[in-house]
């Protein structure tokens, strides 16, 4: 962004000036002219242009100066040096005035200019390459045509003597921290030397000084030295200009995640100062500027390939991590167990941290969120998760309380979608609330504001503070299937539960019973029958159903479903003493998913035939979609516990191919 500058014509006087190639110095020639002068000519160097300006229209001066202008208050000349100079003050423009009989000029004006070539350059059509001077540097818009450059919140850990992200410091601890930022170049093409008193800013607005850190390589010959330049309290960094051709390479870092207030766009700016007088502060006659926007945090939903199952050994859960690690050898991934030392008791992986992942043109990698619910748990994720290209990003509230909504069991994902003819082709965060119309438990602003913050994931508030915990997970999930929608999303439902009943009793099977084999408990004897004649079970599952029916609706809405794309898992709640729901046998939908491999609650349903029916129904619905359906045992370990399988589980996946930023929000 050039200024276009306005230079005063003299007589006898040597007019020096810097210029930035292509940008424009404007003279008025009617103010410098002798009284009786009348027209007036233009000689210049080769390496400038020269245009008249007279009446909003104009024309190019010829370098010779062979053509007259007749001389006018409206009439001003643009100049514009078209290459750098090699050395100072070796361009001129030349203006001589004539008189009526237009022979020699009567007196004459110049300008010597010394031009400089001056490009700040970041990755503005995100191909991984720092073009020169692209012309949509300066801005940032979504889309697969869209232009701009992005940067990663710098927040995994390379230095393993320090607990903190490599954000929370202003040191580059190894190269490796280099691959996490993005370069920006600053060219530059001149003579040897800058005039006395011009000098190169590079700065960025007080509002990013704590969103953005900028690095530069000092003394790339003699030990490599990486200096922090720009970020807090350092607002701008004064730029040795070495002269002739010159690249300086500079590595930018994300310091904070787009947030309430804060869209995720960060601008660092260029300046050439030029000095006035002295004891007069230099101006500015050109600015470069570039955008950046940092990447936003993006869950991953069970459609994408699992990569490491995460889960706590607890005291009494040893038969539980056997099944797990039984099924996740099946599906090809790792397991990560945290030991009793490390969870503290603390058995809810899945309500502890949420994994994502950020990503630029030049790299990606996995950011795990943790949740502020801080049980057991709470040191786990910056103490075994963090470290070297596993970032870390939380979100603790100031003065709200934190609820069980606040647990990650509460957030969740889905697979793309397009709803209402817009596309979510990284799919809709999803998260519980309570009632529209009660002042129930919700999740904390700061988190929801940063998860709506991300843009690319635009959330979906459900109704889950019918629940006892409260947790969309509870009622939900999504599994894979080959085809057009590519996944099914399945729900708990208590009315295909009581429909199956039904007819398993026509068939004659009314006194099978339930929970058998059901571990560590003397359960009283429960039939077909007595759960169909409960009228109270009966009321309080027409009443969960309705809520149900109520996120049905939503979820049809807002992720563009129909019937057929939704699977009904049969389920069965009973109502605490606080009007909450929970489970009354092992909640199937709360499953695992790993690729088709899924691992479902054991529901201990009726036997009928030696099989439980709940599990030939559920086999029946999934199987045929070439999903595989491994039963686990979790009650006494985290059913009895008010949770489920998934509860006690997380996996870390695959990041996404699709790139963000061609979504538009």
């Amino acid at each position: 962004m050039g200024h276009d500058r306005t230079l005063r014509l003299q007589f006898g006087n040597r007019i020096e000036v810097v210029c930035v190639v292509g940008t424009r110095l404007c003279t008025d020639v009617y103010g410098a002219a002798p009284a009786d002068a009348v027209t007036f000519a233009v000689k210049h160097s080769d390496d400038v242009e020269v245009e008249i300006v007279r009446d909003g229209q104009s024309e190019h001066a010829p370098a010779n100066g062979g053509t007259q202008w007749p001389l006018d208050p409206k009439t001003t000349l643009s100049i514009r040096m078209t290459r750098p100079s090699t050395e100072a003050n070796d361009n001129k423009v030349t203006v001589g005035y004539y008189g009526e009989n237009g022979g020699h000029p009567i007196d004459q004006a110049g300008v010597f200019l010394t031009g400089i070539e001056i490009s700040l350059d970041v990755d503005a059509d995100r191909d991984g390459v720092v073009e020169k001077n692209h012309p949509k540097k300066a801005a940032w818009t979504w889309g697969p045509d869209g232009q701009g450059a992005v940067l990663l919140v710098n927040c995994d850990k390379e230095n393993p003597y320090t607990g903190k992200e490599d954000c929370q410091d202003d040191k580059v601890f190894t190269k490796e921290d280099l691959e996490d930022m993005s370069r920006m170049i600053l060219r530059t093409k001149g003579p040897d030397r800058l005039p006395p008193g011009y000098e190169m800013v590079l700065y960025i607005p007080l509002s990013d000084c704590d969103k953005v850190g900028v690095f530069y390589l000092q003394n790339p010959f003699f030990g490599q030295r990486y200096i922090h330049v720009l970020g807090p309290r350092k607002l701008f960094h004064v730029v040795k200009y070495t002269g002739g051709s010159a690249e300086m390479e500079f590595f930018v870092e994300g310091l904070r995640f787009p947030d309430d207030g804060f869209d995720g766009l960060v601008t660092i700016h260029v300046s050439l100062l030029e000095p006035v007088a002295e004891g007069i502060p230099q101006t500015p006659i050109f600015t470069d500027t570039v955008v950046f926007r940092i990447a936003p945090w993006i869950m991953t939903p069970n459609t994408l390939a699992p990569l490491n199952v995460f889960v706590c050994s607890v005291k009494d859960n040893y038969l539980f991590l056997k099944e797990i690690k039984n099924l996740v050898s099946k599906s090809n991934c790792h397991m990560s167990v945290c030991s009793r030392y490390m969870n503290r008791g603390d058995r809810w992986m899945q309500d502890e941290i949420e994994f994502g992942y950020i990503h630029a043109p030049h790299k990606a990698f996995p950011v795990v969120l943790d949740s502020p619910r801080n049980g057991g748990l709470e040191d786990f994720a910056v103490k075994e998760i963090l470290g070297p290209d596993f970032g870390y990003v939380s979100r603790e509230p100031l003065f709200e309380e934190v609820t069980s909504l606040d647990s990650f069991g509460n957030l969740e994902v889905s697979p793309p979608v397009t709803a209402n003819g817009k596309e979510y082709p990284l799919g809709r965060i999803l998260i519980g609330t309570s009632f529209p119309l009660s002042a129930g438990r919700r999740m904390t602003k700061v988190v929801r504001d940063f998860l709506y913050a991300q843009k690319v994931q635009s959330p979906v508030e459900l109704y889950s503070d019918w629940l006892t915990v409260g947790h969309v997970d509870e009622f939900l999930t999504f599994v894979p299937i080959p085809g057009k929608k590519q996944f099914r999303m399945l729900m708990a439902s208590p009315s295909a539960c009581y429909k199956l009943f039904r007819e398993k009793q026509k068939e004659g099977h009314g006194e099978a019973v339930m929970f058998k084999g059901y571990t560590g408990t003397d359960t009283k004897r429960v039939t077909v029958n007595k759960v169909l004649s409960n009228e109270v079970m009966v009321q309080e599952n027409q009443y969960v159903q309705r809520c149900i029916d109520w996120n049905r609706d939503i979820l049809k809405k807002e992720l563009g479903l129909a019937e057929k794309d939704i699977i009904d898992l049969p389920a069965l709640f009973k109502i605490d003493k606080q009007g909450k729901a929970m489970a009354y046998f092992p909640n199937m939908v709360n499953m695992i998913v790993l690729s088709r491999d899924l691992g479902i609650p054991k529901p201990f349903g009726p036997i009928i035939e030696a099989e439980c029916c709940l599990e030939q129904h559920v086999c029946s619905l999934l199987e045929p979609l070439g999903l595989t359906c491994t039963f686990i045992d979790d009650v006494s370990s985290y059913h009895k516990q008010l949770g489920e399988v998934h509860c006690g589980t997380n996996v870390q996946r695959k990041p996404s191919a699709f790139k963000w930023w061609d979504v538009t929000p």
